[in-house]
């Protein structure tokens, strides 16, 4: 098995792992042009990705209540969470397609996500403390990666049925569990109680390294999965503006989404000699301004333009893991689970809200470079919550 060969390889099959799982979580928006056309509708393009993060609020506020990632294996819980979460993104390809069966089960499949992320990123921190910066730039990379995979898939497949993409994804989400569960060993679990202490959780608000960390952190949510969701229509609006320029949509979102991977490795390498708070402020900055010359930068030929979202991309989501170490080097270790649990429930929250303000500003006023300024208070307020952090 992989786990024999040490460390390095149980990082490697955790990030296999993690990838695939989190394949699952924008297969709705890869598909959703030819799921608008079907439906017959154009109202999707918020809900679809404000249903998987709704339902990954839910599942961890319940599995933090519930205490689920501290009193049971955690990859047992990773392997039941990703195969409930892949069979439930399937059901809905067995009912007539409707807009409310496919929320729903976009829904259901974000409360199963909710033991697959936060999951993956406590398997890691109970196996490499030492450096846990760079072992969370390769564990996000990989949730970033499976993000931009559905993009990659229906560049790949053309004219693929969504059903056939649907399926490929969701085999692609079991198989990650299954070769985790066989392949890096289970722990005992430290926390006999049944249920999440409440005093835990009113700790996080105290004055301590952890609280800065973790505002960090919401500032940075505020701004990623907007990027992400809207990055179709960002893409589109640009392909409008250039009307001679062939664009491949598809190729040019997996392109920007996954050179997220790029910025959460290196940062992970360069956290190793500046330390993880410097990182996640470097970033931070790097994206607020990407945000703020976003409007003047859609002028750029189709190679200028395509630079820039990789740099975009690759600085909103590689602060990521600096912030998921921070969080978890300051948690409370026999909680670890359910308050990185937690934490990232109340971060996907911002992420609904986010998302679903700019549904509403583009549907009122319409789709312009100058309404992605409502991402802005996320950067600038991360980095003022980090500015308390002593590295």
């Amino acid at each position: 098995m992989l786990a024999s060969s040490g460390t390095r390889g149980q990082l490697l099959v955790i990030v296999i792992a993690q990838f695939a799982g989190t394949s699952l979580w924008f297969a709705g928006n890869a598909i959703l042009p030819e799921l608008q056309t079907l439906l017959k509708t154009t109202s999707l393009t918020g809900w679809i990705t404000s249903s998987v993060q709704i339902g990954f609020i839910i599942g961890t506020l319940t599995y933090a209540v519930l205490a689920i990632p501290d009193r049971f294996r955690s990859t047992h819980v990773f392997l039941v969470s990703v195969t409930a979460a892949a069979m439930v993104n399937l059901i809905w390809l067995l009912l007539p397609l409707k807009a409310e069966t496919v929320l729903g089960s976009r829904f259901i499949t974000g409360f199963f996500l909710a033991g697959v992320y936060p999951v993956g990123m406590k398997i890691a921190a109970d196996r490499f403390k030492a450096e846990l910066g760079k072992a969370m730039g390769f564990l996000v990379g990989a949730l970033v990666l499976g993000t931009a995979f559905p993009h990659l898939i229906r560049w790949l497949g053309g004219n693929l049925p969504y059903r056939t993409l649907m399926i490929a994804v969701c085999l692609l989400a079991i198989s990650g569990g299954v070769l985790l569960a066989l392949a890096v060993p289970s722990t005992a679990t430290k926390n006999t109680g049944s249920l999440f202490r409440i005093q835990a959780l009113l700790a996080v608000w105290k004055p301590s390294a952890f609280r800065p960390a973790m505002l960090g952190y919401f500032g940075h949510m505020w701004e990623l999965y907007t990027f992400w969701a809207f990055l179709p229509t960002l893409l589109m609006y640009y392909a409008q503006q250039h009307p001679t320029i062939i664009t491949s949509i598809s190729l040019w979102a997996f392109a920007a989404i996954a050179a997220g991977a790029a910025g959460c490795v290196g940062g992970g390498y360069l956290a190793l000699r500046i330390g993880s708070g410097r990182v996640a402020r470097y970033l931070l900055l790097t994206s607020g301004l990407c945000i703020l010359l976003m409007p003047l930068l859609l002028a750029l030929p189709p190679y200028l333009f395509g630079f820039f979202l990789l740099l975009w991309g690759a600085a909103a989501a590689g602060d990521s893991p600096q912030f998921s170490t921070l969080v978890a080097s300051n948690a409370f270790v026999d909680n670890r689970g359910s308050v990185l649990t937690l934490v990232t429930c109340f971060g996907f929250l911002l992420t609904v809200l986010s998302i679903q303000l700019m549904a509403w500003l583009i549907g009122t006023i319409g789709l312009s470079g100058w309404i992605f300024y409502i991402l802005i208070p996320g950067p600038l307020l991360g980095m003022r919550a980090m500015r308390l952090y002593a590295q």
